[in-house]
């Protein structure tokens, strides 16, 4: 190959780079009758454009933007080096795509973490007039890891001055090192007013570390929770400590979510919550049982956003399961998030009761809204079709016990979803749903127990998007998400009274819900 053949190969090669890294995808110049149209693609929950995607990131809101960061591997619909990708929004509704924010270096690849905005300038990276967004993420040093040692993964920070558009690493980093837990991840941070100091969680394997700093760079470990707390039935990971009022009281308590691989209620991966105080060093509760924020087998590694408008905590999970996360049918891209949900707590008897409820905002995209009271007698039916479904939210309120929904399309696909009064259990049943067989796992039935019902009216609603359910029960007190996919779109809805005498579902509304791409 002669020199003027070598020098345009390296300028196509080098040009193909600075635009995989640096270029801002051209929203405005997309064909948009062909852009997210691809089988199974959501249509109202965040995707990535392509390639593969798992943990919600960073999140946080500044000068009027959620941002949206998240685990991101360029290269292919596998995981693989792990990035930083990100998107923001003004409403979480709608998604702006930007660059990769974060890549990996020699310290590592970028793992899960969180954002904070400095306002004080503690860290010194900005100042008051302009402070910094501040990064915290774990560190995983492949390297490390495959010469089999146990201190591959360490935390890591980095800033922005410019609202989150660029990021400049700490010449420090690690901030902190690590003397020897093999699974030492996920920071999330917040400030602890009280103290003046910045309180991080993290886990180390099996159990909860928590730390603080003046500064966002020298840190001090304060405490364990954990070991002897919980299930135990696979690694801890994201984990996400905050404060909420008692819904109806003066009385505040602390919530801590921790996400589990494998272990989960109903297989693979999921979400405890715990609830109980905390002094500025030490997380403790009274808390007997399990408890699981979303019974379904796919919301998974979801926290809440630093710094949200009039203290909402507001959540995001992604949309998917270790256990076949790398095996679903879709081609371009991998993954999906949940839609955003508002947390609060709720008092029930002498239990605590963590809800999870989509946001106010997700009405905007809600359309043709049509409701009609419907009547069932024991032992029969009620068939509705409509076309929109597999892009639908179906509500409705009832005092029934005992009723089935049955999603379904002309290839006889099914997605089954009962109320078992007797049993007090919710199930959730996708064994027939369309492709279940590219994982032997995932052609499942899922169980909910739904004890604590109220005894009189209470809301069931369904957001279904072209390959998930989300079930809320009674305005998020009891959850199932679950992937679905479909041989072709669900058309229509048979409601089954499965032995009252009669149920009575009021106000039932089916309504389409608008595509956000």
């Amino acid at each position: 190959m002669n020199l003027k053949s070598q020098l345009l190969l390296f300028i196509l090669a080098s040009a193909a780079l600075f635009s995989c890294k640096e270029k801002e995808p051209q929203i405005a110049t997309i064909n948009k009758s062909n852009y997210y149209t691809e089988p199974y693609r959501p249509q109202f929950h965040f995707t990535p454009e392509e390639k593969w995607m798992n943990d919600p990131n960073g999140m946080v809101y500044h000068k009027g933007v959620y941002h949206l960061f998240y685990q991101y591997y360029p290269e292919d619909i596998v995981w693989g080096p792990m990035h930083w990708g990100h998107a923001t929004s003004k409403d979480l509704v709608t998604w702006k795509h930007k660059p990769i924010a974060l890549f990996p270096d020699e310290h590592g690849l970028i793992f899960s973490g969180s954002a904070v905005v400095d306002f004080e300038n503690t860290s010194g990276f900005g100042s008051k007039e302009n402070p910094p967004l501040v990064a915290i993420f774990t560190y995983h040093l492949m390297a490390g890891e495959k010469a089999g040692r146990k201190d591959f993964q360490t935390q890591g920070i980095a800033y922005s001055l410019d609202n989150g558009d660029t990021w400049v690493k700490y010449e420090g980093n690690p901030v902190i090192g690590n003397d020897g837990i093999k699974d030492f991840r996920d920071p999330k941070v917040m400030w602890y007013e009280p103290t003046k100091k910045w309180v991080m969680s993290i886990v180390a394997g099996d159990h909860l570390q928590l730390w603080n700093s003046p500064d966002l760079k020298s840190w001090a470990k304060l405490s364990e929770f954990g070991k002897d707390k919980g299930a135990h039935g696979g690694v801890w990971e994201c984990p996400d400590l905050f404060q909420l009022k008692v819904e109806g009281s003066d009385e505040e308590k602390w919530v801590l979510l921790i996400s589990m691989n494998p272990g989960a209620p109903n297989g693979g991966s999921g979400t405890q919550y715990f609830v109980g105080e905390f002094d500025g060093e030490k997380f403790t509760t009274d808390q007997t049982d399990i408890k699981w924020l979303d019974y379904g087998t796919d919301n998974y590694a979801g926290v809440t956003y630093s710094n949200a408008p009039n203290d909402e905590l507001i959540f995001i999970g992604w949309m998917s399961n270790w256990t076949y996360a790398r095996d679903t049918p879709t081609e371009k891209w991998r993954s999906a998030m949940t839609v955003p949900r508002n947390l609060s707590l709720k008092k029930i008897g002498n239990d605590y009761s963590l809800f999870n409820y989509p946001i106010e905002n997700l009405e905007s995209i809600i359309e043709n809204k049509n409701t009609k009271d419907i009547t069932v007698v024991s032992e029969s039916n009620e068939l509705i079709s409509f076309e929109e479904l597999n892009q639908s939210e179906v509500k409705f309120q009832t005092s029934a016990k005992n009723f089935q929904l049955k999603l379904s399309n002309s290839s006889k696909d099914e997605l089954v979803l009962t109320m078992f009064g007797e049993e007090q259990q919710f199930v959730l049943d996708r064994t027939n749903s369309g492709k279940v067989d590219f994982q032997e796992d995932f052609a499942s039935v899922q169980m909910m127990p739904v004890n604590k019902l109220p005894e009189g009216k209470y809301e069931v609603r369904l957001l279904i998007d072209h390959s998930s359910v989300e079930v809320f029960i009674n305005k998020g007190q009891y959850v199932m998400t679950a992937q679905l996919f479909p041989n072709e779109a669900f058309s229509d809805l048979t409601i089954e009274n499965m032995g009252e005498s009669v149920i009575e579902l009021k106000d039932f509304e089916i309504s389409a819900v608008k595509r956000i791409w």
